[in-house]
């Protein structure tokens, strides 16, 4: 059984049923929920005038990481478990490896959107760049049904 376990986590459906998941599974392990900030993602959320500002647009998305954060907090007090909790910005698949490098971490679970044809060509797949560079196992949890686009 592992010890310390990393839940990717964000706002979706998928990274909720991974962090389900792995309060019900692995109750006896330390629990690390980790939302990536990625910079990739605030292109054009805000501008002042046309012209965009990062400033601006790293702090919108800080107020949303530190959101996430709380919901996850609030799904573990569901099951009477304590977590710890991390926001790091990066891109998403390297920095889950880093982290879990970091720290130890002997499991990372993580939700799959499932996305298949032209759409996983086009997005890639964090579960898949995860699965093949993580230091310990990977459990991939898929929430509903996969998208065919």
């Amino acid at each position: 059984m592992p010890s310390t376990i990393l839940v990717a986590f964000d706002d979706s459906p998928q990274a909720t049923a991974a962090l389900r998941h792995s309060l019900s599974t692995y109750d006896d392990a330390a629990i690390r929920v980790l939302y990536v900030n990625d910079p990739r993602q605030w292109a054009g959320s805000d501008g002042i005038d046309g012209i965009f500002s990062a400033e601006k647009a790293f702090e919108r998305s800080q107020e949303t990481a530190n959101e996430v954060i709380a919901a996850a907090t609030e799904i573990a007090a569901e099951y009477d478990a304590e977590i710890t909790t991390a926001i790091e910005v990066g891109t998403v698949a390297e920095t889950i490896i880093t982290d879990a490098e970091d720290h130890d971490v002997d499991h990372i679970v993580l939700g799959s959107h499932g996305r298949r044809g032209f759409r996983r060509f086009l997005l890639g797949s964090v579960a898949q760049r995860v699965v093949r560079r993580s230091p310990g196992s990977v459990t991939v949890i898929r929430e509903g049904t996969p998208t065919a686009d």
